[in-house]
């Protein structure tokens, strides 16, 4: 009990007299609030990109692909093939039939509105059914393209990061000049990236034959994929990898997410380094400042734990104190902000908001206190060492 008395005291002491170190607590502050940002920052990146591939997929749609494919790029279905799909158990069925889309995948270039500069913009024929597989689909804006007309819709992250995209502009690409008819959202997932386009008016434009690329399925339930998958696993005449759609594009995201998470980690623990020396400065600072004080409570019989735990106390508050306001910077200046980026999978743009996550705050947050903890513990350990003689002799 007289432990923890003596502790409360001297902490108390010692975070009343941070004012009076303004300028020398503010430098440590500062610090690990730049660390803090730069770390929340760049790891929202990741999440965004993240979020934007996987969290929109749903258990209930199948992708197909051609097996040992690991993107669209390289896959490749006949039309006899899709037909076998067709026929497999547990698809969901509409008043038309099967709830199925056989898609096309390409990229086009457009400009990107920022730069101006061109890039890989991915234009995807699907059919009637696409939609349908797409369960939080509907148009902004216009209207849905004419099958067999050189017309497409434009997802709304592609419509704002990329020129020329507006409802009732046309763009031509190849030899094909193609209006657009409508804009659509589809509930912040990858495909408002994308460009949308009738699949067999794709295929004359890109002299694609009756192949296809992907197949797209709603199942009747998530439970159906097993017997979805068995089906086209013993059929001689396919040859076929099926994953969900959230499986399917939690493998696409998973190369640029560690890239990006790695890179900022790595600058974080450099910019930790410089954040350690500006609160160990801070720290030896406040000890040096208060050896008088400190050596006369040790003489009226303060023992050293005491000291250290306040060194340290002041030490995780000013953390803290950096820590809050890099966090909050962080989602005050990032958190939602639009852009593009490359989708190594499909080598096509691929726009999403950055996320600021609660998970992301209390990382950097937990980093700043750890940042404080090794800023602190140095200066604290030197202040319950030193002789109470020595203390008392400095003016």
């Amino acid at each position: 009990m007289v432990l923890l008395k003596q502790i409360g005291a001297v902490t108390l002491m010692n975070l009343r007299a941070v004012p009076q170190r303004l300028s020398a607590s503010a430098v440590a502050i500062v610090g690990i609030a730049g660390v803090v940002l730069i770390l929340v920052a760049v790891l929202s990146v990741s999440e965004g990109f993240r979020r934007t591939l996987e969290l929109a997929g749903s258990d209930r749609v199948a992708i197909v692909l051609r097996g040992n494919s690991d993107s669209e790029m390289a896959s490749s279905f006949t039309e006899a093939e899709i037909e076998l799909i067709e026929q497999a158990p547990g698809i969901a069925r509409g008043a038309a039939g099967p709830i199925v889309s056989a898609e096309l995948f390409t990229t086009v270039d457009q400009p990107k509105r920022t730069t101006g500069t061109a890039a890989n913009a991915p234009l995807r024929g699907i059919e009637a059914a696409g939609v349908s597989t797409r369960q939080h689909f509907h148009l902004l804006a216009g209207r849905m393209f004419a099958p067999g007309r050189h017309e497409v819709i434009v997802g709304r992250g592609a419509a704002h990061t990329l020129r020329g995209l507006d409802v009732g502009s046309s763009v031509q690409w190849g030899n094909v000049v193609w209006q657009v008819v409508g804009q659509f959202a589809d509930g912040g997932s990858v495909s408002e990236s994308e460009i949308w386009t009738d699949a067999r008016t794709l295929q004359d434009a890109y002299a694609r034959g009756n192949s296809f690329q992907t197949v797209r399925v709603l199942l009747a339930s998530p439970a159906s994929l097993q017997a979805f998958t068995r089906q086209l696993a013993s059929d001689p005449r396919l040859d076929a990898n099926v994953r969900t759609e959230r499986q399917f594009y939690a493998a696409q995201s998973a190369v640029i997410a560690t890239v990006v998470r790695s890179a900022g980690t790595l600058l974080a623990l450099l910019m930790g380094i410089g954040a350690v020396f500006g609160a160990l400065n801070t720290m030896y600072s406040a000890v040096a400042a208060r050896s008088i004080e400190i050596a006369t409570l040790r003489a009226l019989g303060f023992g050293g734990a005491p000291v250290v735990v306040s060194v340290i106390v002041e030490a995780l508050a000013l953390a803290l104190v950096g820590g809050t306001l890099g966090a909050a910077a962080a989602y005050l200046g990032f958190d939602g902000f639009e852009t593009s980026t490359l989708n190594y999978s499909s080598f096509s743009q691929v726009s999403f908001a950055f996320a600021v996550t609660p998970a992301l705050i209390a990382s950097g947050l937990g980093y700043a206190l750890l940042l404080g903890l090794v800023g602190g513990l140095t200066p604290a350990i030197r202040a319950a060492r030193q002789p109470i003689a020595i203390g008392l002799r400095q003016s």
